[in-house]
């Protein structure tokens, strides 16, 4: 008997968190949104990256958006924090 079980590919989701990020921008042509709040300084560069890159097919041409990562310090004093931000926005291309 075997392991692994043949039906056919997986489904096409077009309704993924990316397809409806990338809409929204796409909606807002030049305006910059915060798409993610990662824990990581490390992992908001790459998923700006991956945004960039079109990496994730609802980024798709790649180049259609830009995406940059940083780091912002919320509130004063001893409650102050660090947070990690990915902004992107969409540029132009084909939809």
């Amino acid at each position: 008997m075997s392991d692994v079980e043949f039906i056919g590919p997986p489904p096409q989701h077009k309704c993924t968190k990316h397809a409806r990020i990338a809409e929204e921008l796409r909606e807002r042509p030049l305006v910059w949104g915060v798409v993610r709040r990662p824990a990581s300084i490390g992992r908001a560069s790459s998923a700006a990256q991956a945004i960039k890159s079109a990496r994730l097919a609802a980024y798709a041409p790649a180049g259609s958006f830009e995406a940059v990562a940083c780091t912002v310090l919320i509130g004063t004093g001893k409650g102050q924090r660090k947070e990690h931000l990915v902004y992107a926005r969409y540029v132009g291309g084909t939809k």
